[in-house]
Formats: structure tokens, C-alpha cells, sequence
């Protein structure tokens, strides 16, 4: 998901207050483009939002209070989310903690979900899908897809 449309979510959008439970998947209209697309929430996104919910609850708030709110709720004001610029602060922030010293930001991290699929054996094909992108050149391009990877596959397979 772009950071437009991560800054947009609302807890009712990945949690089921009838069900006291995360949703499996989110419906998402793409900002940028317009397309509908459905992206599963798996197990570590779902811990990641119970801790983040459990410290919401730890301030006393009702859960149908929180539904409505932004995930990612700024601090300035109760109705807004936070910016695409603290969201690249806070991603920077944490990636040089990590010690990872090239830059980092929102969209690298939607880049880096792909070539890691990719590089786990999911096509080129598939992620065109999951991206949303016009074409598989585009997203073979937004892989970064270089000659060494070629040269890996060719390396592989032997015959």
C-alpha cells in the first residue's frame, strides 16, 4: 500500500467491533489511482495493531470511539491523521536506529515488500497484480530487476 492510502485507515477498516476481532483482509480505493484493491492483514500485522490498540485502550477510550479514529492519529489534532512527512520522519527514525545508513523512506518500503516477494520465489506476474501496475515491464522496472539477478537465475538452473 502507498503511504496516502496507509495514512487514510481507520480502525474500522481492520477491526471488527462486533466481532472484537481484526478483520482478514482490507478494502482499500487507491488514492493515486482509483483502482480497488484487497490486501490481507497476516499475523504480524495483526500483533503489531493489538499492541497499538492495547496502549488506545490503556487511556480509558471507548472502543466506538476508537473505531472512527485514524490508525495513525496525529497529535495536533483528534480529526486528522498524522502527515506524509512524520510518517517519512518516523520511518527514517527507525531505520537509522537500525543502523541502516541510505536513505529510507515510505515508498522504499513498498519497494522492498516486492523484491523480497520476488526474491522468494512470487512472479513478477503476481506482483503486477498485487501493485496495481498497468504493465508487468513497470513492475519488473520497480523490482529493480538487474542483470545480477539474471544472472542468478540462469546460475540455478542447470541443464
Amino acid at each position: 500500500m502507498r503511504i496516502s492510502d496507509i495514512l487514510k485507515l481507520r480502525w474500522k477498516d481492520v477491526y471488527n467491533e462486533n466481532l472484537l476481532s481484526f478483520k482478514s483482509h482490507i478494502d482499500v480505493k487507491e488514492q493515486k489511482t482509483g483502482k480497488k484493491t484487497t490486501i490481507f492483514i497476516n499475523n504480524n500485522l495483526k500483533e503489531a495493531l493489538a499492541s497499538f490498540l492495547k496502549d488506545i485502550f490503556a487511556k480509558k477510550v471507548k472502543l466506538c470511539e476508537v473505531m472512527e479514529q485514524f490508525i495513525f492519529l496525529g497529535q495536533k489534532s483528534e480529526c486528522k491523521p498524522i502527515s506524509r512527512i512524520q510518517a517519512f520522519r518516523i520511518i527514517s527514525d527507525a531505520a537509522g536506529k537500525c543502523l541502516i545508513s541510505h536513505n529510507v523512506s515510505c515508498h522504499s518500503l513498498r519497494k522492498t515488500f516486492g523484491y523480497h516477494a520476488w526474491k522468494n520465489g512470487v512472479s513478477p506476474a503476481l506482483l503486477t497484480s498485487i501493485y496495481n501496475h498497468s504493465s508487468y515491464k513497470i513492475t519488473t522496472r520497480y523490482l529493480g530487476i538487474d542483470q545480477d539477478d539474471k544472472d542468478e537465475v540462469f546460475s540455478l538452473v542447470n541443464l
